[in-house]
């Protein structure tokens, strides 16, 4: 096997692989001596076959095996013999080759890159952090009685408003006729709440318990049912009571229906739960402004095939996007050029911070273990309450997916270890400052660590 580079420059570099015929030949016919001995012919015993009739029925087939083998060889070859670490699959294609003779292959392989890491203790980095306020607590407190709140009878002789509840009978019509999933009984609306069709429950606002009416509407454009978008209709409406909330007593026993003993308990598991959110929101604003950081200060080349993989990524989640009509504003207003310019930047920010990321993470030993990954793990059935055991089924039936929880969890321990070097000062703000999005971010700080 003869190996030339024919060319060089960053980190691409090409190769001509001359592989000799003999070599070809003697592979190929000892593989066909090797059919012969296992193929059932009439009229010859196995490993009796003459190698003219082997050639003539299989040859063709063992000759491309032969040639995909050789490729192979000589790509493990080219990396060895040169002290590649390749990027990305290297390119292979045959250049010339006629049978019986040599084969010349043409190697393309992208490299990646030497890097040297950043000086992390000369970074300054700011954390945002925020406290959790009493009448934040209460507000949630609030919140979390009022879903669970009755109702009871008005007593009073008075017309419905808003907020009340009516319990109402009711048939809708179109064009005079009643149309499928338009009649109830015994319907409790909420008025106000914007449940119903637009319009519906303004109708029914100063309607008496007793009172018949007939509130005409007209669905809307989006409307799920396509046989009722747009159309206008009517509905025969009967009020047979009118009951309004009954606050839920915030005390000991309310604190129970949501599984704590204690007032006192329930108020600071909600205390918690918001210091835990915040927590998230200030690490991911902290990781945000290290990499930003560190995409600044690492402007080392790297490897355009792996630019072009993160970009297709990209650039068909944005697809998928505009085909649901889900674009923002912004990225509505620029032409496919721009956005292509502006998305391929932020896929080369990616992947030089995850190839940074990798050789930080491989310099100082930083691995995920599996208590990492069972946190992780139990951190995803969290996510989906009620389908806690299906969630977990399907991690444990798909170990690509479970894989796929690896990358994020060693991307944040690489964080963790570079902040730990950093200089890293606390800033108390708003949480409506801390919890604001930002709104130059278009990345989530993710790389492609």
């Amino acid at each position: 096997m003869q190996v030339t580079e024919t060319h060089s420059e960053a980190l691409k570099r090409e190769f001509k692989v001359v592989v000799p015929a003999d070599s070809l030949n003697e592979k190929t016919e000892s593989r066909l001596e090797e059919v012969g001995s296992q193929v059932r012919i009439p009229g010859f015993r196995p490993g009796k076959v003459p190698m003219s009739l082997l050639k003539k029925r299989f040859g063709g087939h063992v000759m491309g095996e032969v040639l995909e083998q050789a490729a192979q060889d000589a790509v493990q070859t080219v990396i060895k013999d040169n002290e590649l670490r390749p990027a990305l699959q290297p390119k292979v294609e045959i250049s010339e080759y006629e049978p019986e003779g040599d084969l010349s292959l043409t190697i393309a392989v992208e490299l990646l890159p030497e890097m040297e890491t950043p000086d992390f203790s000369a970074l300054s980095i700011e954390r945002e952090v925020a406290e959790v306020s009493e009448e934040e607590v209460d507000t949630a407190l609030e919140r979390l009685a009022n879903s669970r709140r009755g109702s009871e009878p008005v007593e009073e002789a008075r017309p419905a408003q808003s907020g009340d509840i009516v319990v109402i009978d009711f048939v809708g019509k179109k064009d005079g006729e009643p149309f499928p999933g338009g009649t109830a009984e015994d319907y409790s609306l909420e008025l106000g709440s914007n449940t119903f069709i637009p319009g519906f429950e303004d109708a029914l606002i100063g309607i008496t318990v007793g009172e018949q009416k007939e509130v005409a509407l007209t669905f809307p454009e989006d409307y799920g049912a396509e046989d009722l978008a747009g159309q206008a209709v009517t509905f025969d409406v009967t009020v047979k009571e009118l009951r309004q909330p009954s606050a839920m007593p915030l005390d000991d026993e309310m604190a129970k229906t949501f599984g704590r003993e204690t007032l006192d308990e329930l108020k600071q598991a909600i205390r918690d739960q918001i210091a835990q959110e915040y927590q998230r929101a200030s690490r991911e604003k902290t990781k945000r402004r290290l990499l930003d950081q560190l995409a600044e200060q690492f402007q080392q080349e790297v490897p355009q095939g792996l630019v072009d993989v993160e970009f297709d990524g990209i650039w068909k989640q944005l697809e998928q996007a505009r085909e649901n009509d889900q674009l923002d504003d912004e990225d509505k207003a620029k032409s496919d050029d721009d956005l292509r310019a502006e998305y391929r930047a932020i896929a080369e920010r990616r992947v030089r911070l995850g190839l940074l990321l990798a050789k930080v993470g491989e310099d100082n030993n930083v691995t995920v273990t599996q208590d990492d990954m069972n946190q992780a793990l139990a951190e995803q059935v969290r996510s989906f309450p009620g389908q806690e055991q299906a969630v977990l089924n399907y991690y444990r039936q798909n170990p690509d997916a479970m894989e796929e929880l690896r990358p994020p969890i060693f991307e944040n321990k690489v964080v963790d270890y570079i902040l730990e070097l950093a200089q890293v000062t606390e800033r108390t703000v708003s949480a409506e400052e801390l919890m604001a999005p930002d709104p130059d971010d278009k990345e989530g700080g993710e790389t492609a660590a």
